[in-house]
């Protein structure tokens, strides 16, 4: 992190300085702004507060949208035939809906910071400072195996907990996304999933000679309808890169609500086991590991949605989703689209994509001859092999 001292940080610390004098009625100042690593468009700075009238925590992190920005986003990247320009505005209304929805939840079951202060239209946000955390793609890479278990046990937990607080108040987050004039906006995650499932068969035809079977096109279809409809809906902050979770005092806390929403919730779960199939990231998952994940994150949602104590049941779902993630990657990764790869390879725990798709399409096959899903298992193994024939 490096301490900033000229613009355009000074407008962001000005700007939220205004915003918080507006807020408690008293003058606020703002000293010592240190960068934290926003995106190209977003600048992110953790401020130390010199006067603090109304009893504001000592520190505070600020986050504000500058600019529409081209490129790629962790999780979800513009189509590889065509420049496609995200709206900065769209985002940011989301991620302070998102951020709102979480405030109302008790402290134990949010899932991020807590949102102290928002200017929507300068597209600042002022949010609780969550402190020296450690992001859980260091833990991963630089530390021992029991402890890169139990972190990813830590993490499935709290996927749950945030889960099973947020089961049945879709229409509680439905409700501010209308205040905010952003509830029919177009959802970014659930566009490109359209393109995966109409583009990947002539892909995997034409690049792999791979023809997809009518009975795993039809799983493709309906796990399609995980993002917009689904048995297990709950809050996600959709945006699950390691670079974007955190490991502080407090336990695993998610960062980046730009794309928050309602989706299954077995999407979540599968995000990690297919090894966040929207960059480059990989974390080697061992069978015992993955299952230790599951049963981390079923325990808090079971009571829930009893249905998945049913191993047939939640095997079917675990496939079905992780289906169509290795799916989005294969979109994503297969073609040579050098902007994208580069965006993303610089990662932490980035691989390359030859290796990172191997691996996602093994496992995909795996958890298919587990669950007894031999349709799946064919399609999967069949990649396998050609994309091994194409890496000799």
């Amino acid at each position: 992190m490096t301490v900033l001292l000229a613009d355009p940080v000074s407008e962001v610390v000005a700007a939220a300085e205004q915003l918080l004098t507006r807020r408690t009625g008293a003058p606020v100042t703002l000293v010592d702004p240190t960068d934290l690593g926003g995106s190209g468009r977003t600048i992110v700075l953790r401020v130390r507060v010199a006067e603090n009238p109304f009893s504001l925590p000592r520190t505070l992190v600020i986050k504000q949208v500058r600019d529409p920005y081209l490129g790629v986003k962790n999780g979800v990247t513009p189509p590889a035939e065509a420049i496609h320009v995200f709206d900065p505005d769209t985002a940011f209304l989301r991620e302070a809906v998102s951020y709102q929805f979480a405030n109302a939840l008790a402290k134990d079951a949010r899932p991020g910071a807590e949102l102290l202060a928002y200017d929507l239209s300068a597209r600042l946000l002022v949010l609780s400072d969550l402190g020296d955390a450690t992001a859980i793609s260091v833990l991963f890479q630089d530390s021992d195996s029991d402890t890169v278990t139990n972190t990813l046990m830590a993490m499935a937990q709290a996927m749950g907990r945030m889960h099973a607080a947020t089961v049945g108040r879709e229409e509680d987050f439905t409700a501010l996304l209308r205040r905010a004039e952003v509830v029919h906006s177009s959802d970014e995650v659930a566009d490109q999933v359209a393109r995966v499932v109409t583009d990947v068969p002539s892909m995997l035809a034409n690049t792999l000679g791979v023809d997809v079977d009518p009975n795993v096109l039809d799983q493709v279809h309906h796990a399609q309808n995980l993002f917009s409809g689904g048995r297990y809906r709950a809050f996600s902050p959709s945006d699950l890169c390691p670079d974007n979770i955190i490991v502080n005092g407090e336990g695993v806390r998610f960062l980046d609500y730009e794309w928050g929403g309602y989706r299954d919730a077995l999407l979540d779960i599968t995000y990690a086991l297919v090894s966040f199939p929207g960059c480059l990231c990989n974390v080697d998952l061992t069978e015992e590991r993955a299952s230790a994940m599951v049963d981390a994150w079923r325990s808090e949602v079971v009571g829930l949605w009893p249905a998945l104590a049913d191993e047939a049941e939640l095997g079917r779902g675990l496939v079905e989703a992780q289906l169509i993630w290795v799916w989005l990657s294969t979109y994503m990764f297969l073609p040579n689209d050098h902007s994208r790869i580069a965006a993303v390879r610089e990662h932490y725990l980035s691989i390359p994509r030859s290796d990172a798709l191997l691996r996602r399409w093994a496992r995909l096959a795996r958890s298919a001859e587990l669950a007894g899903n031999t349709a799946v298992q064919a399609h999967a193994s069949e990649v396998v092999a050609a994309l091994r024939e194409r890496a000799e």
